[in-house]
């Protein structure tokens, strides 16, 4: 069985990926969206929520962990390895190779958007260089896009997240960046306003290349991902909000297997 957390609904990107990449996998979701975003909150707080979202999934007996969170990847990941025993993977590394020979094999330049946490954590920078010191990175942190997409405001139309993604984008736009890395879990539901806005970019999934990443450390290991392709998901606040904007990105009806909880 597989775990995945995220502060929000911004981790079922991972879901969707996992579903594609092992259709018979068990999984169990978290989502903390009683406490999201995590983006904005203190180095100090992250470590508590994270450890608190990886102890929930293990008391259900999971055999490993996605940390779907860009910001828990970028800052408490370590933590979380030295804290438990199952095998954990986040979504910066897998992410960051990609970003680094995509844009090796192009124009140099990758863009980094995340959270602010994730942006200040300087996380997706140190793991780029650690490929080589050939490409020209930009950090932008876009701490409205993750209200904006638990809101359901994801549309190629909707004008406050036209608005929200034109502005961060603003100075990004005119250097044509290979490889953008989208660095929070949230952001692979507004792929369709990035892609308008930067045409010529590779849009890196960075749920995407985590889960592939679990895909083949659960080979590796033969851990038991299970096999009967049950879903159950716990969040901390308005099991129907989640049930409703659920069914948009996952594509069918997960109401009566959302189920709300309380961590601390």
């Amino acid at each position: 069985m597989i775990g995945v957390f995220d502060s929000g609904i911004g981790g079922l990107t991972a879901v969707k990926a996992l579903e594609k990449a092992i259709p018979d996998c068990d999984i169990i979701y978290f989502g903390d969206t009683a406490r999201v975003p995590y983006g904005t909150r203190s180095r100090e707080v992250i470590d508590r929520y994270a450890l608190q979202d990886c102890r929930f999934l293990i008391s259900r007996n999971v055999n490993a962990i996605l940390v779907a969170c860009g910001t828990v990847s970028s800052n408490s990941l370590p933590l979380l390895k030295n804290s438990f025993d199952v095998p954990i993977v986040g979504v910066v590394e897998a992410a960051s190779r990609r970003a680094y020979e995509t844009a090796s094999a192009g124009n140099g330049v990758v863009a980094v958007l995340g959270t602010s946490a994730t942006v200040k954590s300087g996380a997706y920078e140190k793991e780029i260089l650690k490929y080589g010191g050939d490409v020209k990175i930009i950090s932008r942190a876009c701490p409205l896009l993750v209200p904006l997409v638990e809101n359901g405001r994801v549309s190629p139309g909707d004008k406050l997240a036209s608005i929200a993604v034109g502005e961060y984008l603003e100075d990004i736009i005119p250097q044509k960046p290979a490889a953008v890395i989208l660095g929070c879990t949230h952001y692979p539901l507004l792929t369709e306003l990035f892609s308008e806005l930067l045409p010529h970019s590779c849009l890196i999934n960075s749920a995407e290349e985590a889960a592939n990443s679990l895909c083949v450390l659960i080979k590796q290991k033969r851990l038991d991902a299970g096999n009967g392709g049950n879903r159950t998901f716990y969040v901390t606040d308005d099991p129907q909000f989640f049930a409703r904007n659920g069914r948009a990105y996952l594509g069918k009806d997960i109401s009566d297997r959302v189920f709300k909880i309380n961590i601390e």
